[in-house]
């Protein structure tokens, strides 16, 4: 049968079901920003969703299914979000943390450990369940930790913690 002869209006009317997106099972830790990053993200996607509903019979039927799952997803991480105190201690390294460290090539790295939801490596800012956060974590300045990275471990050395920006 010809492409030609397919009904586009039921064709529209068909989804694909979005992949769920996965929900990590270790505690759901975060800082201030970060709860307050997932917050506004979840109030965008419901206004978004809120704005495609509108459009009634021209709804993006697609686009709704996604913003469901989205809205789901984010529901979940705003209700299991544990809010971590500001990290203010400068001896042990801990979630909320900006650290400076070394590599084995001297090579010196600041970055900040975070929430899953809030991490962003371009900007620094780690997800303290990722192998460089679980290095650094409960790390004080002079140690030595060992990065076990999928390329293969790696020895940093911790050269300091440093006091939150406002």
């Amino acid at each position: 049968m010809s492409r030609a002869f397919v009904n586009e209006d039921r064709a529209a009317d068909q989804t694909d079901p979005p992949i769920e997106r996965r929900i990590d099972t270790q505690p759901n830790y975060v800082t201030a920003h970060g709860l307050q990053q997932l917050q506004e993200r979840l109030a965008a996607s419901t206004q978004a969703l809120g704005a495609e509903q509108a459009r009634g019979e021209q709804a993006d039927k697609q686009r709704l299914a996604e913003l469901e799952r989205d809205l789901r997803y984010l529901r979940q991480r705003v209700r299991s979000a544990q809010l971590v105190p500001p990290a203010t201690s400068r001896d042990q390294v801990q979630i909320g943390s900006r650290v400076a460290f070394a590599d084995a090539r001297g090579h010196e790295h600041e970055v900040q450990l975070v929430g899953e939801d809030e991490a962003d490596a371009a900007a620094g800012k780690i997800n303290w369940n990722s192998p460089l956060g679980r290095a650094l974590l409960g790390a004080a300045p002079g140690d030595e930790v060992v990065w076990r990275r999928p390329a293969g471990d790696c020895l940093i050395d911790i050269l300091e913690i440093i006091p939150q920006r406002p």
